[in-house]
């Protein structure tokens, strides 16, 4: 007889999961809260403001010494190896913060060092369990998420060229390179202050996170994995999954703050929620955030208990997650109306972090194509 229960109850998300969330919950609104989130991160207006990253290092210190940054870390490099639902649950409650911070970025990098499954990889791992923080430099100038695309090469044991949308590169401490070298795609590991290394920060609409494109002028870096698009095809899933969830979390404070609003704020003597208007359209992203939310967790779960479906779900949950990213965002700068669209309103910081997560690592589109041709095969010129 087959057992066809091969998820655990409620995605593997159990006591120590929620012990995690409520208490990344509480740090987010204790340690920044809104309003000392937009002063931080908005507190310039000017168009042709300077490029910094705007963070708070010693938030991030506290961060690592909670142990977040291990959380993914397999046990055998000194880390915590959590479920992936327990790593969700905690980039939920950082999207739902707008957290500025390389959390996700370093998370991300975790997960693809794990997968490399070599003595250098673990080596790094064991950076991060010390309380490293890196990011992924994987993509090229068109942005193709092609293990095989890349526009850094190896010359003399020297990474030269250039890599792409690479996140919170003014934060990290660590890069991890896709680059080509002779007829095989390998990752590589370095410090952020190498010699002959250049960080260009791009003008992103993200106000919590900064952007860059990194410069390879001859910089030596240790060889970690092999062959990236084995790798990749193991990591990715938990990169779009964990994408996702920050999404969710964003969507989450989204939906509250504006039914909130639409409960003081008042038109034609009535509180405008009681107008179809807006409670329709905020009753359709809840429906959209709760359907993210539930295929985000299942992509979690399948990463540590159905790998063989883990890309499949997590194309299914980035998908959904991106079309209620732009759909929560609109429909809250529109409820409130006039004021939506002042800087000075608290909505534009998440709806500018909405826009950004929702085109990162590909957008809706882009997962509904590879989720077909995943299920059906590619589809016929």
């Amino acid at each position: 007889m087959v057992d066809v229960m091969t998820q655990p109850t409620n995605f593997g998300f159990g006591e120590e999961e929620v012990l995690l969330r409520d208490s990344a919950r509480k740090f987010f609104e204790d340690k920044l809260p809104v309003d000392q989130l937009h002063t931080l991160v908005a507190g310039d207006s000017d168009p042709h403001r300077s490029l910094e990253a705007r963070w708070r290092p010693e938030l991030w210190q506290q961060m690592v010494e909670l142990g977040w940054t291990m959380l993914a870390v397999p046990e055998t490099a000194g880390g915590i190896g959590m479920n992936a639902a327990a790593v969700a649950g905690l980039c939920e409650e950082a999207g739902r913060a707008a957290f500025p911070a390389p959390l996700l970025a370093t998370i991300n990098a975790t997960y693809v060092l794990a997968a490399c499954k070599s003595d250098a990889a673990t080596r790094a791992l064991e950076q991060l369990s010390g309380g490293a923080s890196a990011s992924l430099a994987l993509l090229n100038e068109s942005g193709s998420l092609l293990a095989g695309d890349t526009d850094v090469v190896v010359r003399d044991k020297m990474l030269h060229g250039t890599a792409a949308y690479v996140q919170d590169a003014q934060k990290v401490d660590h890069f991890l390179v896709k680059a080509r070298d002779g007829g095989d795609i390998g990752l590589y590991w370095l410090p952020a202050d190498m010699e002959g290394l250049s960080i260009e920060p791009n003008a992103i609409v993200d106000l919590t996170r900064d952007q860059a494109r990194l410069q390879f002028k001859g910089v030596p870096a240790v060889r970690v994995g092999e062959k990236a698009e084995v790798v990749l095809k193991q990591a990715m899933p938990a990169i779009w999954t964990l994408t996702s969830a920050d999404m969710v979390g964003a969507g989450e404070w989204l939906l509250q703050t504006t039914a909130e609003y639409a409960r003081v704020r008042k038109q034609f003597d009535r509180e405008i929620g009681f107008f179809q208007a807006i409670k329709h359209p905020l009753v359709n992203v809840m429906i959209d955030i709760d359907q993210s939310k539930s295929l985000v967790y299942n992509a979690a779960c399948a990463i540590d208990h159905e790998p063989e479906l883990a890309i499949q779900y997590a194309h299914m949950a980035k998908a959904a997650a991106s079309d209620m990213a732009r759909f929560s965002a609109s429909r809250a700068v529109q409820s409130h109306g006039g004021i939506g669209f002042t800087w000075e309103s608290y909505i534009h910081v998440y709806f500018k972090r909405q826009m950004h997560n929702q085109l990162l690592w590909g957008d809706s589109a882009w997962h509904r194509a590879a989720l077909a041709e995943l299920l059906i095969g590619p589809v016929a010129a």
